[in-house]
């Protein structure tokens, strides 16, 4: 299984580079997960959509698609377009340290 270090821990994560261990993740690795994912700088609003995620992920066992993010995290699609340009479930699912939500492609 593939590994990658952040933060100077090596976590193991799937092909795409997401989480399999969600439990390893650490919020200091967000910022470099972030960088690398074209985010220079993690606000407030990353930050209440990066815990929102973990939320849903530790509730029902899959992070939310871009739909249920837009009507139940507070933060409306447009914005969450803003923040993650590249795909925001599957992005903020990679910085959020979960594995890459059902439906995503």
């Amino acid at each position: 299984m593939p590994t990658a270090t952040y933060d100077g821990t090596p976590v193991p994560v799937d092909d795409e580079g997401f989480f399999t261990d969600p439990g390893r993740w650490t919020e200091p690795m967000a910022e470099q997960i972030a960088k690398e994912a074209g985010i220079d700088t993690l606000t407030d609003r990353h930050w209440t959509v990066i815990r929102f995620m973990r939320t849903q992920y530790a509730e029902k066992g899959t992070g939310p698609t871009v739909r249920v993010l837009g009507k139940t995290s507070g933060v409306s699609v447009k914005e969450l377009y803003l923040l993650f340009p590249k795909g925001p479930a599957k992005t903020a699912a990679k910085i959020a340290g979960i594995p890459k939500p059902r439906g995503c492609i």
